[in-house]
């Protein structure tokens, strides 16, 4: 099958599941074409244990599909600089020091808890897997979702401090995330032992030097927007800028998610204040939006269907699900812990903990990079375990943020009338 063939068996799948869940379904549009790719990938698979089809062809064409290539260097680009247009550079500023210290100092602790509870977990279940492998299935599933978390966020109402919190941490913790799995892998692989300053040499580069880059390719971005007034152009700027900027990033070895979420900022703020007219704003905004719609919809899809091409352990199942609990322990002890620390020196609502924690959402990023493992008898698993847990992050607390959102902040009005 081509490249061409392949995007329009997508693409086709993904209209349709839209329309469906739009006409009837009414999901929130990421749990409604996830379940539709996972509803018809389930039928496949059961209509090929019964003998009725062949699924050897579906699954040949889903394999074809490098979603780990496809996502992490292709659709998260567009994905988070379409994200980042959004986000009001003031009131992330006014959240900068959580947001820094979650994305961070969060994504390590969070790293180490559900490392070391999965290997304990696992040799309680009777699972081989070594210590070093179950550091990096917890460095994979560490970073929270923006692409999930973001979509679901529209929808929940969530406090407007809360909601920066949030997204800004989503933004920033999936590079820094992305930089912890490369490490950890690379001793897992290579079998070195870096030294503290080697790792820490190597985060700065990654992190440093992504943010610089977007500060740098995004206000010379700002200024080519700035000396024209031609809507076309201008939204072609962008374009480029994400795409030439992405690719510069990995190709200098910083990380390319931060460098876009930072040129993103730029131009959703100075750029949409000073270099744009109203014309040329209302455009780039549809542009956007439609590029994240879209993307969106095949993003999940290709995660609903990423099932057909599974290799299925059910014995591996109830380490899956106390993994889940692993997950949301790490993440309540990630969030607890820094947020503990600094409400000494600034004030955080009372629901800020648990709505942090169940909005902590995992998604496509966590498949992309178990994924992107190489073989070995770890794979397998961390693969499947990955795959359970991004379906309940996004099925389970995807559908329960919005009343959680709802009902902790009703208690906070209370406790504050009373």
């Amino acid at each position: 099958m081509t490249v061409f063939q392949s995007i329009a068996v997508i693409l086709g799948f993904s209209a349709i599941a839209s329309y469906l869940n739009h006409k009837f379904i009414r999901l929130p549009s990421t749990m409604g074409l996830m379940v539709a790719g996972i509803s018809f990938s389930a039928i496949l698979i059961l209509l090929g244990k019964v003998g009725v089809i062949d699924t050897s062809h579906a699954a040949e064409f889903v394999t074809s599909i490098d979603f780990a290539d496809v996502l992490l260097h292709g659709m998260l680009a567009f994905l988070l600089f379409a994200g980042a247009l959004h986000v009001d550079l003031t009131d992330l500023k006014s959240q900068r020091m959580p947001v820094i210290v979650l994305s961070t100092v969060g994504v390590m602790v969070s790293t180490f808890i559900t490392g070391s509870l999965f290997w304990f977990a696992g040799r309680a279940f009777g699972i081989e897997i070594s210590f070093i492998y179950a550091l990096v299935f917890g460095a994979l599933i560490a970073p929270t979702d923006p692409i999930a978390v973001m979509g679901l966020l529209k929808q929940a109402n969530a406090p407007k401090t809360l909601e920066i919190k949030i997204v800004g941490e989503s933004m920033f913790n999936d590079g820094v995330g992305v930089v912890v799995f490369m490490t950890i892998l690379g001793i897992a692989v290579g079998g070195t032992q870096p030294t503290f300053s080697s790792v820490t040499l190597f985060l700065l580069k990654e992190v440093v030097g992504g943010a610089l880059l977007g500060l740098l390719i995004g206000y010379a971005t700002f200024l080519l927007l700035r000396s024209i007034n031609e809507y076309k152009v201008e939204v072609l700027l962008t374009l480029a800028l994400t795409t030439c900027g992405y690719a510069l990033a990995e190709s200098i070895h910083v990380s390319a998610p931060i460098a876009i979420v930072v040129a993103g900022l730029i131009i959703g703020n100075h750029g949409r204040e000073l270099a744009m007219s109203d014309k040329t704003r209302a455009h780039l905004d549809t542009f956007w939006e439609l590029v994240d719609d879209i993307l969106n919809a095949v993003l999940f899809v290709l995660i609903g269907l990423e099932m057909i091409a599974l290799s299925f352990h059910w014995s591996h199942m109830g380490l899956a699900v106390v993994a889940i609990l692993i997950t949301l322990l790490a993440r309540f002890v990630s969030v607890w812990l820094p947020i503990n620390i600094m409400s000494r020196h600034r004030a955080f609502s009372r629901g800020a903990v648990p709505i942090l924690t169940w909005g902590g959402l995992r998604g496509g990023i966590s498949i992309a990079l178990a994924l992107s493992l190489p073989p070995s008898t770890e794979r397998d698993l961390i693969l499947f375990v990955t795959y359970v847990i991004v379906i309940w992050s996004i099925l389970g607390q995807g559908l329960t943020l919005g009343p959680l959102i709802r009902k902790v902040s009703k208690s906070d009005s209370a406790a504050a009338d009373t």
